[in-house]
């Protein structure tokens, strides 16, 4: 008869970037200051978008939205990182880090859809320049919506 290991995995050890402790602060100095600069950037060029009334057309309505992903994106990852290098505990429970696997899923495939219709809005108005402005609220407000005025 065969025996079995029946012990039950309760979390998952991370590979530490070093294990030089004199390293830690700066990394973790490193990696929340891009943090902050991705984060506030992102932030402005949303607001700026949503401020300004010449800015509501369709490329800026999905590049807002992409930053907007962008933010969801890394903020499912850089703070358990930062959490992580400040305690200097390389673990992270199964349901944590499943939740981050899927969170990182969905927010990846969300700013892939989005590049795609970008993509999509691109071509719409390099392709057919003088139709692009009938096709262009089309993309925000379909058939049936009502439309604002400019």
């Amino acid at each position: 008869m065969a025996t079995r290991n029946h012990t039950a995995l309760l979390e998952v050890l991370l590979l530490e970037l070093t294990e030089d402790p004199a390293l830690q602060p700066l990394i973790f100095s490193l990696f929340l200051s891009m943090y902050l600069v991705t984060l506030l950037g992102n932030l402005l060029i949303i607001l700026a978008v949503s401020s300004d009334p010449h800015l509501h057309i369709p490329m800026y309505f999905f590049l807002s939205n992409l930053y907007f992903a962008d933010i969801c994106f890394i903020t499912t990852t850089i703070p358990k990182i930062l959490a992580n290098i400040q305690a200097q505990d390389p673990s992270i429970t199964c349901t944590g880090c499943l939740s981050q696997v899927c969170s990182v899923l969905i927010f990846g495939g969300l700013e892939n859809g989005l590049f795609a219709v970008m993509a999509y809005d691109r071509y719409v108005a390099i392709c057919q320049p003088l139709r692009y402005t009938v096709i262009e609220p089309l993309l925000l407000h379909p058939p049936g919506s009502t439309l604002p005025a400019h």
